[in-house]
């Protein structure tokens, strides 16, 4: 026999989940605009901070992979409850390091707790969705990820620059959000089908034949898009500070937002382009936004690199979410899970291990130079994933309306 909540859709329920997935994703920026005390603290090297922000991404994929379909067997909420938990986890963690090692598994366990919201939270903002508002559902449920993702480094960066104990206040304050966000996820009905006999297992990962030409050039286009969110994240501030002579944390958080911002903005936009051109848009945006990015190091130009941030971001979200809708339709209906998840496999190893390796180029080489070799292999990255998109086109017939349009 199956339990079956038979919850009826709310807007309150919605917006619940919303508000819940956001101050999750919150905590996984936070210590963006604190890592320079970490620096300061312990003496860091550049390497050592990228190092701590990819345990991130082990966190994420390990969720991903071996927790990632829970939720159909354990429920929505349960889920939900479980993710917030190891948000708070984490904070504490941070709370109480002491040096690398706390400070690396705190930033597994804030891995951890997005692995779990990324699949969880998005299916639930949908199943919760009124009939009304059915159509912007997915657009919510990624708009929720990616200002929560913005939101992290603005909020730690008012917070180190106006309030004294930068190193622990902005965990106190996450603490108390995610005790909000788990009182709303408390009252939220459950939309899972639960079985009553539960069956945990792996999630399966697969890459049918049929879905491999759409998948390759969108892969390598998020890949791109995300090793820009990982350059922003991780590595921006340091040029914030050295290049440009901006030493606020607000100045910081609020370029880091803007990125986040535009890629919602892009998940927008691209609505209004054709299908056939949208991932097209994306890459080109990303080209013309790194470009940017790049001529603000001679320059050393604030405009130039609020300019690339906001184009960089949108390019991203438009080839985020163009490149999903492409897979999502090019799949097999019963195996759309499995590619999905292989998918954002493939955007958080980006976040990971291109970061690291920009970490050791900017000890061996500085900022500034290891910047410009970032902006130029990004580039390339971005313009193979163009001529591929392109050749594919070349094969395709008119616009095919893709899945979450």
């Amino acid at each position: 026999m199956k339990a079956v909540s038979g919850a009826p859709q709310s807007p309150i329920a919605f917006l619940a989940v919303a508000l819940a997935f956001a101050i999750n994703m919150t905590g996984t920026t936070l210590p963006t605009a604190i890592y320079r005390y970490y620096q300061q603290q312990y003496g860091f090297t550049p390497t050592v901070i990228t190092v701590i922000y990819a345990s991130y991404a082990i966190g994420v994929l390990g969720a991903l992979l071996l927790i990632g379909n829970w939720s159909d067997q354990l429920g929505r909420r349960r889920m939900l409850l479980a993710g917030l938990c190891a948000s708070a986890a984490s904070a504490v963690t941070f709370l109480l390091s002491d040096g690398l090692a706390l400070l690396m598994l705190g930033r597994l366990l804030s891995g951890v707790s997005a692995g779990i919201f990324t699949g969880t939270a998005t299916v639930a903002v949908i199943e919760l969705a009124p009939p009304a508002w059915r159509g912007k559902a997915m657009l919510a449920a990624t708009a929720s990820n990616m200002l929560g993702l913005g939101c992290g480094p603005l909020l730690s960066g008012i917070l180190v620059e106006l309030f004294p104990y930068p190193t622990q206040l902005p965990y106190t304050v996450h603490l108390a959000l995610v005790g909000i966000a788990a009182f709303a996820v408390l009252g939220v009905p459950e939309t899972a089908t639960i079985p009553a006999r539960v069956k945990l297992g792996i999630q399966r990962i697969s890459l049918p034949v049929e879905v491999r030409g759409a998948f390759i050039p969108a892969a390598l286009a998020g890949f791109a898009g995300f090793v820009v969110v990982g350059f922003f994240a991780a590595v921006a501030p340091q040029l914030i500070r050295v290049v440009l002579g901006f030493h606020s944390g607000i100045v910081t958080g609020s370029i880091v937002f803007l990125l986040f911002a535009c890629s919602a903005l892009g998940q927008i936009v691209q609505t209004i382009i054709a299908a056939r051109w949208r991932q097209a848009a994306g890459c080109i945006g990303l080209v013309v936004g790194l470009i940017c990015v790049g001529l603000c190091v001679p320059e050393r130009s604030l405009g130039l690199l609020l300019l690339g941030t906001a184009l960089a971001g949108i390019g991203q979200g438009i080839s985020l979410r163009a490149g999903l809708g492409e897979i999502a339709s090019a799949a097999p209906a019963h195996r759309r899970a499995e590619v999905t998840s292989s998918f954002f496999i493939v955007l958080y190893v980006a976040i990971s291990l291109p970061v690291i390796g920009l970490g050791f180029a900017v000890q061996l080489a500085g900022i500034q130079r290891a910047t410009l070799l970032f902006v130029g292999l990004t580039i390339v990255l971005v313009l193979i994933a163009l001529l591929l998109l392109m050749r594919g086109q070349a094969n395709r017939g008119p616009d095919a309306a893709a899945i979450g349009d």
